[in-house]
């Protein structure tokens, strides 16, 4: 909005002014053209005729008509004549001068305010949908963002402990999710059951068959066979235990994982420090006890042969010979390589026994456990804690309360 102020001298005068104005005003909206000192220009007939001419709109014809006025005397200022008496004088001149007198309807301050509040009005209406939209649209999005903040701290236990709780339960369903393929990462843990324990008892395998030279001591009919399956089957603990700490691996990372994608324990760093180690504890508790269990069903195939595999093996004639011959001489190297073969079979069988018992007692303690009970010894530790450990846990980063409080404030406005 531009309010030009122009004294008329002469037409020539005029009009240059008028030009200057519409070259530098191009981008204005809108422009009110006022002229001003009529009584003055009144005096001079060929200056008061230009004026008629502009107020008529026959010299300059404008969207918005010229409005004329009779300011105040230097002398009205003086003597302190209030603006209600001015402006009574103004319309007595306007509607009194000849000249002016068809033009009175829109002369004077009191038309101009009219005019200047009329297109206020049609200007503010026409942009209140905008208005709205974007007063809408911003309390919206400070709305989003005050709910992801989260709720003021509550100020008795029972709200802290509350708070804390849902707080945990969140982080348990993102961890929980993991596992149960909603999100990524839970399919890590068949990767080591489908790939890395069977390339490890494999390799186990491998060793075995590779191992040369016979001890004869060691080839008795029940004696020798024992006591070679068992010092293979020893070797099934490696690969068992690596599975158990593989597990274990990939759990810590699904906890580290769903903290992160938990917003609320960003919020309070002291009780995300507590969750995470609390996790990590149990997960810890969670391994032993699965490494105990993996470990006891390897133990169980080294203690007890499954007899029922050897009573079907094809029996040896006997070759007799005499009781001082070297045990080479009484049995051939096909026969000492058969009873390799007959271990290696044997292990084979156990090999195929736990590749799958194995996964489920490593699903059995650890995943299924953390899906059951990762918080549980948590959760009973934080029913025991006083209030001040309470708000302690909730002690809030500053920079998110001082933004809390803010986006209230904008809100209530």
């Amino acid at each position: 909005m531009e309010f030009e102020k122009q004294h008329v001298v002469s037409q020539s005068t005029a009009e240059a002014e008028y030009q200057s104005l519409a070259a530098t005003t191009s981008d204005i909206m809108w422009i009110v053209s006022l002229l001003t000192e009529l009584r003055i220009q009144s005096v001079d007939s060929q200056l008061f005729g230009v004026t008629i001419l502009i107020l008529e709109g026959k010299s300059y014809r404008l969207k918005f008509p010229w409005v004329g006025v009779v300011n105040r005397s230097q002398a009205n200022i003086n003597k302190n004549v209030d603006m209600i008496a001015a402006r009574r004088r103004e319309r007595e001149y306007f509607s009194t001068t000849p000249e002016y007198r068809h033009l009175s309807h829109r002369m004077g301050s009191e038309h101009l305010a009219k005019m200047l509040l009329k297109h206020l009005e049609t200007v503010i209406k026409s942009r209140i949908p905008g208005i709205q939209s974007l007063i809408n649209k911003t309390i919206a999005e400070l709305e989003t963002e005050l709910s992801r903040l989260g709720k003021p701290i509550a100020a008795d236990a029972g709200g802290k402990l509350c708070t804390i709780m849902e707080i945990c339960y969140l982080f348990y369903q993102n961890f929980r999710e993991h596992l149960d393929g909603v999100r990524t990462g839970g399919d890590k843990v068949y990767n080591v059951f489908e790939n890395q324990l069977p390339a490890a008892l494999k390799s186990s395998l491998l060793k075995l068959m590779e191992a040369d030279g016979y001890q004869p001591h060691l080839i008795a009919p029940e004696q020798g066979y024992c006591r070679l399956i068992e010092s293979t089957l020893v070797t099934i603990r490696g690969p068992a235990e690596a599975a158990v700490d593989a597990t274990h691996s990939i759990l810590k990372d699904l906890v580290h994982k769903a903290m992160s994608e938990t917003p609320e324990l960003k919020q309070y760093p002291a009780l995300r420090v507590e969750v995470g180690n609390a996790a990590i504890e149990s997960l810890e508790r969670m391994r032993d006890q699965s490494k105990k269990a993996t470990l006891q069903l390897v133990d169980m195939e080294c203690c007890y042969l499954t007899v029922e595999f050897f009573r079907k093996l094809p029996q040896d004639v006997d070759k007799g010979g005499s009781a001082t011959q070297s045990i080479f001489d009484r049995y051939n190297d096909s026969y000492l390589r058969r009873i390799g073969s007959t271990v290696l079979s044997y292990v084979n069988m156990v090999c195929a026994t736990l590749r799958h018992s194995i996964p489920k007692s490593i699903v059995y303690c650890q995943v299924r456990e953390a899906k059951r009970s990762l918080l549980d010894f948590f959760y009973t530790e934080l029913g025991k804690l006083e209030q001040k450990r309470l708000s302690a846990l909730l002690n809030e980063d500053p920079t998110i309360m001082e933004r809390r409080s803010a986006l209230a404030k904008r809100l209530e406005l």
